[in-house]
């Protein structure tokens, strides 16, 4: 799934930014052409699978974020930290597992360089009523 489109902002902010060799993105939501792929809250019921693609896409909207503030001849050396946030029902305890589809993601896209350090987080809500949003902080060079 890999995703060829730079991320639309959905307000007043960039996807990403860059100091140093640091690239910081914002929050990534599951996102095809400016469309959710899936709403609603992340609820103990369904079968965590139904979550994979939002999670992937959300991680691969993140990575294509952090890759546009390179450098040419530059690449993504490492993700240092990913924060997940998955809103959540009350009941809802499997976060690492939701994280764990992105995590898979990116370790697919970079290999070894993608093991960081993350956050999985149960919110209330998310933007446009998404289920997940990711956010990562890389280094380039």
């Amino acid at each position: 799934m890999p995703q060829t489109q730079q991320p639309l902002p959905q307000g007043r902010y960039r996807t990403a930014s860059r100091i140093g060799q640091i690239i910081f993105t914002a929050g990534m939501t599951p996102r095809k052409e400016g469309q959710l792929i899936k709403t609603g809250p992340v609820d103990s019921s369904t079968d965590l699978h139904q979550y994979s693609k939002a999670a992937r896409l959300a991680a691969a909207n993140a990575l294509v974020a952090a890759q546009s503030q390179l450098k040419p001849n530059e690449s993504i050396l490492k993700i240092a930290s990913m924060t997940v946030f998955i809103a959540a029902h009350p009941s809802f305890t499997h976060h690492s597992k939701i994280a764990d589809f992105s995590s898979d993601y990116l370790i697919e896209m970079l290999g070894d360089n993608a093991i960081c350090s993350r956050a999985a987080v149960g919110v209330n809500s998310l933007p446009g009523n998404a289920p997940i949003e990711i956010t990562l902080i890389a280094e380039a060079g």
